[in-house]
């Protein structure tokens, strides 16, 4: 009897899920995270609230996003992710339609409380733990193509703001809800929960039937760490250290990119590209490394990406109106980290950890990370507020990045996991 590894022979249903996710994190990513840039002059305008006042909103929905990262990744391994993005779905649809009729800031608060509420249960968290149930050996090329879906967001954002020039902010943000209803809530539906559960194994696999009776695993046996052993162990605390510092600096720096470039006289059209740039071509770091940690070692991509991070701060922090050539392999290098970081932080987990609690552990560490996400754009501002420049401070932000890469090089290997 041959060893080789039975397969369908259609299309395995976790690339139905691959997909699936892509464009709620595309949707999602676009009018949420990105297209709020596009809304907050025409509120102001009308208003006369300050941009401090507009711009809470965003904070308080980034940290409550974070806050709820662990409690989504326990809810998710006991309920599944589609009663999650379903009920998202319609907590994002409510918070958009109520921001469309706002009259108050409270109001308006209460509004992003509602679309934190929805985006943490439509988030990495959640979407990732269903990519990571469904696939083992291509688990990197799989998370690689949904996450993906956040960068191709950005050209979500010229859309908004056609809406908004033509139909006002208020219609712009109902059609936005509509949307939540007519593109997430379907594609809720497609998302499983694991794939034992409908007769496969990971990657399409089928479990083999010897001629004694007994059930063969064509892949061996995987490893499976409890929460509570996940959560004691030196490994998972160095690993959610080392992401807690890449969110320091790559927050600082996308916050900050354009403001810096001001500070050097650079005109708002030239920064604007740049802020377009990144979260675009991250999508090369997202997929290609994906596609080479499945082929090769997934640390090795995980500690990469923060060298990556840090030799992209060293080249920014001598950026200046005549040295303009510098923004290009900066841009490149940084998109090439963010890109390569956010798939290969999953794989690297799947590997480590397994997937008998993963939406937990990614919770924990995505809560981890907000510390850092949070703390990052403040940090860099009361640097510039004291000082009145950014001088020095992208080399101490690159000083941190290769604190995170010493970190991520002393997390062992799956085998010797502790």
């Amino acid at each position: 009897m041959t060893d080789s590894i039975p397969r369908q022979t259609k299309v395995f249903y976790g690339w139905y899920i691959v997909g699936s996710c892509l464009l709620i994190m595309l949707y999602t990513g676009g009018v949420v995270h990105f297209g709020f840039t596009a809304v907050i002059e025409p509120i102001a305008d009308e208003f006369g609230w300050s941009y401090a006042q507009i711009s809470l909103a965003a904070s308080l929905r980034g940290l409550e996003i974070g806050l709820l990262a662990p409690v989504m990744g326990l809810i998710v391994d006991r309920l599944g992710p589609r009663k999650l993005i379903f009920v998202g779905s319609i907590f994002l649809s409510g918070g958009f339609l109520l921001l469309s009729n706002v009259s108050s800031l409270a109001m308006f608060y209460v509004a992003f409380a509602l679309i934190a509420i929805g985006m943490s249960t439509n988030s990495a968290t959640v979407t990732m733990t269903a990519v990571g149930h469904w696939f083992r050996r291509r688990v990197g090329i799989a998370t690689g193509i949904v996450s993906s879906g956040v960068g191709l967001g950005g050209f979500l954002v010229p859309v908004v703001t056609l809406l908004i020039d033509y139909w006002k902010w208020r219609n712009a943000m109902l059609a936005v809800a509509v949307g939540m209803i007519i593109i997430i809530l379907p594609l809720s539906l497609l998302i499983r929960h694991r794939p034992e559960e409908y007769g496969y194994k990971p990657d399409g696999d089928v479990s083999m039937m010897a001629e004694n009776g007994f059930q063969r695993s064509p892949t061996g046996a995987e490893i499976s760490w409890s929460a509570k052993e996940v959560l004691s162990s030196k490994t998972f605390w160095t690993m959610a250290f080392a992401a807690m510092l890449f969110m320091l600096v790559s927050s600082a720096f996308i916050t900050h990119v354009m403001p810096y470039f001001s500070s050097l006289g650079i005109s708002r059209s030239s920064s604007s590209l740049v802020a377009l740039a990144l979260p675009v071509m991250t999508i090369i770091g997202r997929i290609g490394g994906g596609w080479i940690s499945d082929r090769t070692n997934r640390k090795f991509i995980f500690v990469l990406s923060f060298a990556f991070i840090g030799v992209s701060l060293f080249l920014f922090e001598y950026v200046t109106p005549t040295t303009m050539l510098l923004v290009v392999p900066s841009v490149i290098m940084f998109s090439l980290g963010w890109g390569s970081f956010a798939t290969a932080r999953i794989s690297f987990q799947r590997e480590l950890f397994g997937r008998g609690s993963f939406g937990t552990i990614l919770g924990f560490i995505s809560g981890v990370m907000m510390i850092g996400m949070v703390a990052g754009a403040p940090l860099v501002g009361w640097v510039f507020d004291t000082q009145g420049s950014y001088q020095y401070t992208w080399l101490g932000c690159g000083v941190i990045s290769l604190i995170g890469m010493f970190c991520a090089m002393t997390i062992p290997s799956a085998k010797n996991v502790t």
